[in-house]
């Protein structure tokens, strides 16, 4: 399967391949191991030292990875537009703002000046501007509290790619 991750303006971002595992109540899991080969739009190619595996949630504007350790990254939330299945691709326009929540330290909220520009440069309507506010805030709660998923939940499935 592909993951396909565009900008808002139709550029294409990170993609790369990736293997479904499975489905829970928390959406769909998909999954890469280590050595997997990915692409930032048309540049070159990035190998992957661990495995990670993706969640997509059903009908919400996000996307979460978690990575196999060693990694200084535990869990990082990508906000988007609600992904798009067609046959063995998703897509989803990646909207800049990430909640981060690192192996040490605070869960932090990144690219919030990117943020910023691109609604004036790719011209993000209100509406989506307030919904990728509104489920950031959401996220660093429950990213920081360990609220469902991420409190574990990707743990049998990172299983499954290490």
């Amino acid at each position: 399967m592909r993951v396909v991750f565009t900008k808002y303006d139709g550029t294409l971002h990170w993609h790369h391949p990736s293997r479904r595992l499975g489905e829970d109540e928390y959406g769909v899991w998909m999954g890469a191991v280590a050595g997997t080969v990915g692409h930032k739009g048309d540049g070159p190619p990035v190998v992957w030292k661990q495995a990670f595996v993706m969640l997509f949630p059903r009908d919400e504007g996000w996307v979460a990875l978690f990575n196999a350790m060693p990694h200084d990254c535990e869990v990082y939330v990508d906000v988007t537009t609600v992904p798009v299945w067609d046959g063995d691709t998703v897509t989803m326009a990646d909207l800049d703002l990430d909640v981060i929540r690192p192996v040490e330290g605070e869960v932090y909220l990144d690219d919030v000046d990117e943020f910023e520009e691109h609604q004036r440069v790719m011209k993000y309507p209100e509406e989506l501007i307030a919904q990728a506010e509104e489920t950031a805030r959401m996220l660093m709660t429950a990213v920081k509290e360990r609220q469902g998923p991420f409190g574990g939940a990707h743990e049998p499935w990172l299983a499954m790619v290490t």
